[in-house]
């Protein structure tokens, strides 16, 4: 793992010592949404050394346990594991699910007989509004053969910007898929408890809620702030507070699924990121301070039961923009935290706008807000 800052010559060094050692080498590169206009120089250095490349542009990244808003994290494999890169998943006359079925299924084609069961790491581009139903429906295909793991890409202003790459095309409105080898366990938490008093999600359409309880979702969400924590919530001031008390989805299993309001409509209806089932149980959720229920310790010590120890690994972790904003300056006290319960070797990773995965063992995969997800990096 190589954190560059994008200048002349920088990509070219790393990519020429890796060659050197790995003749077969590919390459997954996180990179910052600030030099994405610098991605060509990146993908002519991989096309004329023949090096397979997959990436995904994020708002920033994790270095030394900071958030970096430049420069690109090169992750390298020894052989390129099956890669898919679909593009404009939601138009066209074959339907989403379908592409990202014969993807993975030829995917899995392409590994050894004798493999232990990868995992699934899918990067969607953030402005794709149906990340949940697809996961539900890719499962329904493709079962338990593959572990679930990722992320979405993408800005942070929620403005539409193609963020997903390969050597030759930049695509938005897509999916990055790779099967990566099955010895490393992909793990997640977000810290939140669930409060007793729930609440039905009477009438929603992907990832608006229009009525909670039959009526409408915004008057329910002022009323509910203001009673429990005397703030007087309005359209002017809602994203400065709505980041701090979230939605949470309850599931038949124990989870809960946090979603963050990120803007109210005119009918008083509230967008999330991320889908919200009609009739779906919910509960107000109130952001926890850096650290808080033992989150970040809970996520260390699922690292090593889950991966057999990780001490001196290079560790890969994505972290919630939305987690990001409620912490403000104690954010980096999260990762910090996360370093060394962990003891691995280094820590590479970027800022996230919705993260799949479970909080339990084997769990079916679900799409989240303000988690982090973590695993070693062990390329096959």
């Amino acid at each position: 793992m190589r954190y560059i800052e994008l200048e002349a010559g920088r990509a070219e060094q790393a990519l020429d010592a890796w060659q050197a050692e790995m003749p077969l080498a590919g390459v997954l590169v996180l990179l910052a949404e600030a030099d994405k206009d610098k991605l060509p120089l990146l993908q002519s250095a991989c096309r004329s050394r023949g090096i397979e490349l997959a990436g995904a542009i994020f708002p920033a990244l994790i270095v030394d346990q900071q958030f970096v808003g430049t420069g690109a994290w090169l992750l390298p494999f020894p052989v390129m594991p099956p890669v898919f890169l679909l593009p404009e998943l939601n138009t066209g006359d074959q339907p989403a699910l379908a592409r990202m079925v014969a993807a993975v299924r030829t995917g899995l084609q392409e590994l050894p007989a004798d493999s232990a069961k990868p995992t699934l790491f899918l990067l969607f581009d953030s402005m794709l509004p149906n990340v949940a139903s697809l996961l539900d429906d890719l499962y329904l295909d493709i079962a338990n053969r593959v572990d679930y793991a990722g992320v979405n890409a993408g800005s942070e202003t929620f403005q539409p910007m193609p963020c997903l790459f390969d050597a030759e095309q930049v695509v938005g409105n897509g999916v990055l898929g790779l099967l990566l080898s099955g010895n490393a366990r992909t793990v997640l938490e977000h810290g939140f408890r669930s409060p007793e008093k729930a609440m039905s999600a009477t009438s929603t359409a992907g990832n608006r809620i229009a009525m909670i309880d039959w009526r409408p979702a915004f008057a329910v969400y002022q009323e509910i702030i203001k009673a429990n924590y005397g703030i007087e919530l309005t359209r002017a001031n809602f994203y400065q507070y709505a980041v701090h008390f979230p939605f949470g989805i309850l599931c038949a299993n124990g989870e809960v699924v946090v979603r963050i309001p990120v803007a109210v409509a005119e009918d008083d209806a509230l967008f999330c990121v991320g889908e919200v089932p009609e009739n779906a149980m919910l509960v107000l959720l109130k952001a926890p301070s850096a650290g808080e229920n033992d989150c970040i310790r809970r996520l260390a010590g699922k690292l090593h039961a889950g991966n057999g120890g990780i001490e001196n690994a290079s560790l890969l972790t994505f972290y919630c923009a939305g987690r990001r904003m409620h912490l403000g300056e104690t954010a980096p006290s999260e990762l910090a935290e996360l370093y060394a319960d962990s003891r691995a070797a280094t820590m590479a990773g970027a800022l996230s706008l919705g993260e799949i995965g479970s909080t339990v063992r084997r769990g079916y995969p679900l799409f989240h807000n303000a988690t982090l997800v973590s695993m070693p990096w062990r390329p096959a």
